[in-house]
């Protein structure tokens, strides 16, 4: 294999405050009474309901049935009864349709869990058991596994990294998984390697998290075609356009996909996922959140079952230690604030942050200095600086000529920013219009 590491243009090194709980094993999180489980947790259309309110339901029992192929299924966290099917606010900030379960305490499984043998199944039969489980990328992205592992027939897929990086400030699961779970991991590994006949696979992982790395190189030490490779500390080193570059050299075209390069990219907890729910049976239905920050009281990495309100996993690290001024699901980098606790975690929820006044001190924003550092820092080479003005403009048409879609959200030039513009915010709202638009002339069209 031997590649040398490339690094990426751009990015920050905004404080990790990994401190809290890098050295936490994870724990396993109480089972709560009432789990709120989201027909909608993935990248694409939301599930239909199969279940309605008194019904029975037994724990890993399909409650929310695919529709469409970007779509994926969702499953019972708790065996119990079906208390209401409602519209809830989820941690995306919009409300979903949500099934409410009140927990009987029995955990009694549903009759379709059952333990396989891998060894045994075609790849076709793999893909359709990832499907069925309900498995998307846990590195936060939730886009449907079953689908990235279809790639185009003329796509020869050579190489599959698996993103260990984890480069979001205070967040520590994947960290944690690695030091606990590598067997599993690179099991997962090698089976999304057959799934798509790639010939090598890389586990990319930062050198601030020095146990990880030795940890995964000894369990691949005796894995002729998987490598271990120690990527440099600097955000976004986890995207997965600059993951590739760095362990590749190889860059994924504007508009294109990884695919278009011979590569394949999941997060290492989706490996373990993979292997999971293939030799258990047992569908997705919990994962491990990272809760921290100085507002909690003891920062914790828990094993949390999928419907869990964000409520009560705080009040079992401690409740506060003062009053948040910000909550944020996932990174302070791209998470998104929340407005109350009464949100349930989802399978793209990889972290909980109560961030205290200290480390969430407001500035007033100032005009645009034209001082050029949030291009020096973008890792796409965009002009993030001219693509929010003019969509603060309204002029879309101009930030779509500016590679607008290009933008993966990683909130480098927001950050470095001295004049403390909402720049990430006025470009995603750019993205959005421009893909609203071009959905309504193609319906238009039709």
């Amino acid at each position: 294999m031997g590649f040398n590491s490339f690094s990426f243009r751009g990015g920050v090194h905004p404080p990790d405050n990994k401190h809290f709980t890098e050295n936490k094993p994870i724990e396993t999180a109480k089972v709560p009474s009432l789990v709120y489980i989201p027909l909608q947790q993935h990248i694409g259309a939301p599930c239909e309901a199969l279940v309605k309110p008194g019904d029975h339901v037994k724990l890993g029992q399909m409650i929310g049935q695919q529709r469409g192929f970007v779509c994926a299924p969702v499953h019972a966290s708790v065996s119990g009864k079906v208390k209401s099917v409602m519209p809830m606010m989820g941690p995306q900030g919009v409300k979903v349709m949500t099934v409410v379960i009140e927990n009987d305490g029995l955990d009694t499984l549903d009759e379709s869990i059952k333990p396989r043998d891998i060894e045994s199944l075609s790849v076709q039969d793999i893909r359709r058991i990832i499907l069925d489980g309900g498995i998307v990328g846990m590195g936060g992205a939730t886009f449907p596994t079953h689908v990235k592992l279809s790639p185009p027939a003329e796509k020869e897929i050579e190489y599959v990294i698996l993103n260990g990086a984890e480069c979001e400030p205070y967040l520590t699961s994947d960290h944690r998984l690695m030091i606990e779970q590598p067997d599993q991991i690179i099991a997962g590994l090698k089976i999304i390697m057959r799934v798509i006949d790639a010939k090598f696979g890389y586990i990319g992982i930062e050198d601030n998290k020095s146990e990880a790395i030795e940890v995964m190189e000894k369990v691949t030490k005796k894995e002729p075609n998987i490598q271990v490779v120690a990527l440099k500390t600097k955000y976004p080193q986890g995207s997965e356009k600059q993951l590739i570059q760095t362990i590749t050299g190889r860059q994924v075209p504007s508009g294109g996909l990884p695919a278009d390069v011979g590569v394949e990219v999941n997060n290492v907890a989706t490996a373990a996922k993979i292997y999971e729910v293939l030799t258990t049976g047992m569908p997705f239905i919990e994962r491990v959140v990272t809760i921290s920050g100085k507002g909690i009281k003891e920062p914790k990495n828990l094993m949390v079952r999928i419907g869990t309100l964000f409520s009560e996993l705080i009040e079992e690290c401690g409740g506060f230690s003062c009053e948040p001024s910000k909550i944020i699901a996932g990174g302070p980098m791209t998470g998104i604030a929340q407005h109350t606790l009464e949100v349930p975690v989802t399978k793209g929820v990889t972290g909980i942050l109560a961030l205290s006044p200290e480390e969430t001190k407001d500035e007033e924003v100032w005009p645009c200095i034209r001082c050029g550092k949030c291009i020096q820092v973008c890792p796409i080479n965009l002009m993030p600086l001219s693509i929010s003005a003019y969509s603060l403009k309204g002029d879309f048409d101009t930030c779509k000529e500016y590679k607008a879609l290009d933008c993966i959200e990683c909130g480098c030039c927001s950050y470095i920013c001295p004049a403390k513009r909402p720049l990430m915010q006025s470009i995603i709202m750019a993205k959005n219009q421009i893909i609203a638009k071009e959905k309504n002339n193609t319906s238009n069209e039709q």
